[in-house]
This record gives structure tokens, C-alpha cells and sequence, in this order.
């Protein structure tokens, strides 16, 4: 079988039928270059020689060449989508790859701060300026609530109640959660309603978002993450902090206290509790190291 006629045939077949972008044409034709590669090396000829574990060992080998796991999955893909094409025009009816399952993709480990790390960012901001008191408030509310980016730069005055200490947020899909907002939080608001951004507004009643630039705008996303690289440089944390490591650690330091799953989970606003059950791999590591520091059989 001349399998590089059939790749060129299957490359035009994802240019005009499937209409994908010409980046994951070259990465699909990259991968199975050295799929038909693999197969060559191996004398095979006909598809109905490829086994199931022979496409095994191949991934095998690729897993091997330091692949990373995306990588993994999408030249099973590629490789799996080459074989049904083989079976769509007549080819053959083998399909080698049909009762194999997808490569799975291993979670990444959220990043978070230590609770050291993350009082002494809170602390960075000057208060005796106004801007610093702004800048205090968002860093508390962004960690005191574990908010989005998108949640914290859309929050509303509407969406505070003090009284009942929570604060209400409307997350994916515009769904609606209400979310706890501690002492801390809620001091420094109460501070910046009253005192910072009355002058920020520059008397536009108009605009009902809590936290607002110099311009008396409304903060972007770029804006929100300009900020924190400033006090993340000016704390000295030598490690990579986005907007997003704040929900990572509100929820990672609710758990190491003894916070209950389902609560977390309800906080973070997340449909499927899998997704907060990821914090439970971070908090093992640290309850390790805690047995192994503390419990007198560890050692």
C-alpha cells in the first residue's frame, strides 16, 4: 500500500471537508509522517496487519521521546482520524484504533501561594494613597471571594451586602452564586466606597462596577494582571503569578483548614465537583509533608 498517496489524500480531505486551520494541518501531517515512519520500520504494508498493540507500542514510543501528554493525545488523534478516513473511502474495514481508548490528559497542578506568600502581596500596597487602598481592596476581594478575573472586574455596589457578609457573583453562563466575604475583605471596601472611589469616578453615577482605573473606567483583564506583577515584584515572590493563582489558592487554603469539598465547591461556582476535586491533590501533598514533619512513626 503507498501510504504517503493516502496521507496527501486524507490532508486534502481535512483542508476541504473538515476546513482546519493550516497549523493543526502541519501538525497533523508532522505526526503521521512519523507514524508512516514507524510503520515502514516495521515492514507493515496492509492496514490489516496493524494490531491494536502495535498502535500501543507506538504511542509507547512516543511517550518515551519526552511527548508531552496534549502532544500524546493529539497524535492519537491524528492517527485515529487517518485510520476512519482509510475505512470512509473503501480502503479497508479494519480500523486498528477503534477499540482503543484516547490517551488521557494528565490534569496540571494548579500553582498556588503559600498563606506566607500571600499576606506579604496583600501587604504591598501603599494605604496612605489612595490608589493603594484600591489596590489593597481588589487583592482581599480577589482572594478573600476566590473570584474569576471576569467576576472581580464586573462585581457591582449592588452585588455587596455588608450586613450578611456576602457578596454576590455572576460567573459562567451568567450564573448567579453568593459567596462569603470575610473581615478583611469588607473593612478595606467599606474604605475604598467611602473614601477612594467617589474620586476615581470623578462624579458618574453611571457606572455601578466597584473597582475602576485611573481614567475612572472600569479595570480590563490586562489591567487586573499588570497590577499584580507590580506587588508580586515588590514582595519578591520569585515564582509565576497570574490573576487565576488567587482562586487556586482561596480554594487550595480553604481545604487545608478542613473546609468540606462540597462547600468549596459551591464557592468556586464549579457545575462539576471533579473540577474542585483537583485542590484535594494539592492539599495531599501539603498534609504529607505535615505527617511527615509532625507524626513520630514518619521518620
Amino acid at each position: 500500500m503507498n501510504w504517503r498517496k493516502w496521507l496527501e489524500r486524507y490532508l486534502r480531505y481535512l483542508a476541504l471537508e473538515k476546513n482546519l486551520s493550516n497549523n493543526t494541518q502541519f501538525a497533523y501531517q508532522r505526526d503521521l509522517s512519523r507514524y508512516l515512519d514507524f510503520l515502514q520500520q516495521h515492514a507493515i504494508t496492509r492496514v490489516e496487519t496493524i494490531t491494536p498493540s502495535l498502535i500501543q507500542q507506538y504511542n509507547e514510543m512516543l511517550s518515551q521521546l519526552g511527548l508531552a501528554a496534549s502532544s500524546l493525545s493529539r497524535n492519537f488523534s491524528a492517527l485515529r482520524g487517518f485510520h476512519q478516513f482509510l475505512v470512509l473511502e473503501g480502503i479497508t474495514e479494519w480500523n486498528p484504533t477503534e477499540l482503543l481508548e484516547t490517551p488521557r490528559l494528565q490534569r496540571k497542578l494548579p500553582e498556588v501561594l503559600s498563606l506566607e506568600e500571600m499576606e506579604t502581596l496583600l501587604q504591598q500596597p501603599d494605604t496612605d494613597r489612595p490608589t493603594g487602598i484600591r489596590d489593597r481592596t481588589i487583592l482581599e476581594v480577589f482572594y478573600g471571594a476566590g473570584l474569576r478575573v471576569s467576576e472581580l472586574i464586573r462585581l457591582s455596589i449592588e452585588d455587596v451586602f455588608f450586613e450578611e457578609a456576602i457578596v454576590r457573583v455572576t460567573g459562567k453562563g451568567s450564573k448567579e452564586r453568593y459567596v462569603p466575604l470575610g473581615s478583611q475583605a469588607r473593612h478595606w471596601l467599606k474604605i475604598y466606597l467611602a473614601r477612594v472611589r467617589p474620586l476615581l469616578s470623578r462624579g458618574l453615577s453611571s457606572r455601578s462596577q466597584i473597582f475602576l482605573n485611573r481614567f475612572g473606567k472600569p479595570f480590563s483583564r490586562m489591567g487586573i494582571w499588570k497590577l499584580i506583577q507590580k506587588y508580586v515584584a515588590m514582595a519578591g515572590i520569585n515564582k509565576p503569578v497570574y490573576p487565576h493563582i488567587f482562586r487556586h489558592s482561596f480554594a487550595t487554603h480553604l481545604l487545608e483548614n478542613g473546609a468540606d469539598l462540597r462547600a468549596v465547591q459551591e464557592m468556586l461556582g464549579h457545575a462539576d465537583i471533579s473540577t474542585t476535586q483537583i485542590y484535594t491533590h494539592v492539599t495531599s501533598g501539603y498534609l504529607k509533608e505535615v505527617y511527615r514533619k509532625f507524626h513520630p512513626r514518619a521518620r
